[in-house]
């Protein structure tokens, strides 16, 4: 049972650098108390506890396996920061244990285990259990802001949007370490593994996806498996569309940006902060609007976005104190509230299923060469498709590899 008068009791199942990080969120958390620290290799656990006593705090537990957690002390909550293929055993542990569950992203890099994991929390939720998946950019002030706007009519008719992350990777970063660049073990490429968290965002402002039609390549990389470049259209739900762009091969790396366009206003995330916003003050604004021929139709239309977000999280503000620890305090905020008052976090498992499945449904697309319907890959219609990327000067294929 959950602690209902001090803070949550958490355990982190992974001592990795962002298990270490979620432990040190919990250090900095009013809510939160770090008690369990568990991970395959002793030394690892060990040397994560060894800093966070380090903080002033007690010291956490350490164990081998989240079951000699849980027999060895108090838990309320089970983070998951261990590798994405170990995500459904360790959920189903957890759960079984009648503990809350903390899964960081993506929810799993294969759509079978991560059906399953959504099965395991719909059953846990019924046991008042919460399952939450990390997606800390969602409750970024900026992005809270626009996504507001987009659901609440701000915008108007919500018509397209771009999601677009323009980094660059060498290949002394591909080679250093042989799990880079691979299927089993990244899970994808610029779209998985550097661009999942923008295509998250572009989905939670636009709505349910429809349709997806991409296509992949890998350009200017040796030795890897997945892609260096990506771009896809997705229809929506509501009848939007979007663009997804992705690459590693953008020198010198730019940033990571969505847009959102409609019928009443506009907005830019860029690198998290709000770079631009504008909703029509009036109606006769938009009447007037209508009948100019010029590009930006509105005359000195007033950029509104300091009056949205406090300066640190505008385009050109100071930095925000402690910004990727903040970032992961807000969602914990929200799933500390969640479990206190019964209520479904912001971020649910089904949540992320479509997110994946959005990535996943890229890759296939690409793959076989034709559009790809969303629920289609939820649903486990493509779960044997091998994705395949064209390398340079390579024809693209139009037949995927099946299982």
């Amino acid at each position: 049972m959950s602690s209902t008068t001090g803070p949550l009791r958490l355990a982190v199942v992974g001592a990795g650098v962002i298990g270490r990080h979620h432990a040190r969120v919990a250090v900095q958390h009013d809510d939160l108390e770090i008690v369990a620290l568990v991970d395959a290799i002793p030394a690892a656990a060990t040397s994560a506890a060894d800093e966070i006593e380090a903080m002033g705090v007690a010291r956490p537990v350490t164990t081998e396996t989240i079951e000699q957690a849980i027999a060895e002390t108090d838990i309320d909550v089970v983070a998951i920061c261990a590798p994405s293929g170990m995500h459904v055993q360790l959920a189903e542990a957890a759960l079984a244990a009648g503990k809350h569950v903390v899964i960081e992203k993506p929810l799993d890099t294969m759509m079978p285990r991560a059906r399953e994991i959504a099965r395991l929390a719909r059953e846990a939720r019924e046991r008042g259990l919460v399952t939450s998946v990390i997606s800390q950019h969602r409750f970024d002030p900026a992005s809270v802001a626009v996504a507001q706007a987009a659901h609440g009519g701000g915008f108007g008719t919500v018509t397209s949007g771009v999601a677009s992350v323009a980094w660059y990777r060498s290949q002394g970063y591909y080679d250093s370490g042989d799990w880079r660049g691979t299927w089993d073990l990244d899970g994808g490429g610029a779209v998985m593994n550097q661009g999942v968290h923008t295509v998250d965002l572009l989905v939670w402002t636009l709505g349910r996806p429809v349709e997806i039609s991409a296509q992949t390549a890998l350009l200017a990389h040796d030795r890897i498996e997945v892609e260096d470049t990506a771009v896809a259209t997705v229809r929506f739900e509501n009848g939007a569309l979007g663009v997804i762009h992705c690459t590693t091969a953008a020198y010198p790396g730019l940033s990571a940006r969505y847009a959102v366009y409609g019928t009443h206003g506009s907005a830019i995330v860029d690198d998290d902060r709000l770079s631009y916003f504008h909703i029509a003050p009036d109606s006769a604004t938009l009447e007037s609007a209508s009948t100019t021929a010029n590009a930006t139709a509105v005359a000195d239309a007033v950029d509104q976005k300091a009056d949205v977000v406090p300066a640190e999280h505008l385009v050109g503000g100071p930095a925000e104190p402690d910004h990727f620890v903040a970032g992961h305090g807000r969602q914990y905020a929200d799933i500390v509230a969640a479990i206190r008052s019964g209520s479904e976090p912001g971020v649910t498992v089904d949540a992320a299923l479509v997110s994946l499945a959005t990535v996943r449904g890229l890759y296939v697309s690409a793959t076989l060469g034709q559009p790809v319907r969303i629920d289609d890959v939820i649903d486990g219609k493509y779960d044997d498709v091998v994705p395949v990327i064209a390398p340079a000067a390579a024809v693209p294929a139009t037949e995927g590899a099946v299982r």
